[in-house]
């Protein structure tokens, strides 16, 4: 048995060049633990345990804590850092040209630079919005089998009020659950981009008129397909919660989103960012 220990951050992802036979592209998976990064996909089919100890750090500054908010952030930091403001989880709230932005200098490289609205096949069509600079892991992060850019806009506040158009006519969340029960069926996102560009031209003007031409452009470029490496998806699914049970054990039958996929039920790791945890490897193969 290996044992790596660490704080646990967010699965790193890598879209690999490797396609199956429909040309969907393969995702790599590794797990970071403070300064170990392990592989994962290769111990899939295997028996692993994530022993979760009662020790969480700050994501931002490091002091323990009690409890984590936000995924990873001391109190303190939650009720203080820009990152943490209500204006991350509604982008079109941003209130940075007003100057009231909490850090300025993080507003400016966080915000004020090249975001793409998407539209992506998760647990059904949904569309979103990310920082160019974030794509792919955007999608993977979402457990998407397949997404397209819509538009490509100069600030996270214009992705967010033309996100904000789109979502009177599509969903703007994904399914957890749906998404780990198996692959989603095929959605046209070319004909479903084409579709919305009609249904929200109206509003596309009239953000250009405000932002200008150049700020907001609707983009053709292709869908981009992804697979995940999953062995078995589950029949029911068990959501296992690492604070009432610290002890999570069983055969890792693949990874999807964030998600681990256990024969004993799934976990998703992105919710205890900043939790201690010693992953055991090295069990029996199925």
């Amino acid at each position: 048995m290996l044992a790596y220990t660490g704080y646990l951050e967010k699965m790193r992802v890598t879209l690999t060049e490797q396609r199956n036979a429909q040309g969907a592209q393969s995702v790599d998976y590794s797990l970071q633990l403070g300064e170990a990064i392990v592989p994962l996909n290769s111990l899939i089919g295997t028996s692993i345990r994530l022993e979760f100890s009662t020790a969480i750090a700050c994501t931002h500054c490091g002091r323990k804590t009690k409890k984590s908010f936000s995924q990873g952030y001391c109190y303190p930091c939650f009720q203080s850092l820009a990152q943490c403001d209500r204006c991350i989880m509604s982008p079109e709230l941003c209130h940075f040209d007003q100057g009231t932005c909490r850090e300025p200098d993080w507003g400016q490289s966080f915000c004020m630079t090249d975001h793409v609205v998407y539209l992506a096949n998760s647990s059904g069509l949904k569309v979103g919005i990310t920082r160019a600079s974030q794509i792919p892991t955007r999608w993977i992060d979402q457990g998407a089998v397949a997404a397209i850019p819509f538009a490509r806009v100069a600030t996270r506040q214009q992705a967010g009020l033309l996100e904000t158009a789109l979502k009177q006519h599509v969903a703007d969340k994904t399914n957890w659950r749906t998404m780990l029960k198996g692959e989603q069926a095929p959605i046209d996102l070319v004909l479903g981009r084409q579709e919305l560009a009609q249904a929200v031209a109206e509003e596309l003007t009239q953000l250009q008129d405000r932002f200008g031409l150049q700020a907001l452009q609707l983009v053709d470029s292709p869908v981009v397909s992804i697979t995940y490496p999953v062995q078995q998806y589950p029949e029911k699914i068990t959501s296992l919660n690492a604070d009432k049970n610290p002890d999570v054990v069983g055969l890792l039958q693949g990874i999807k989103g964030q998600y681990l996929v256990l024969d004993t039920g799934v976990i998703n790791l992105r919710k205890y960012t900043g939790y201690e945890v010693t992953l055991h490897t090295g069990g029996e193969t199925a």
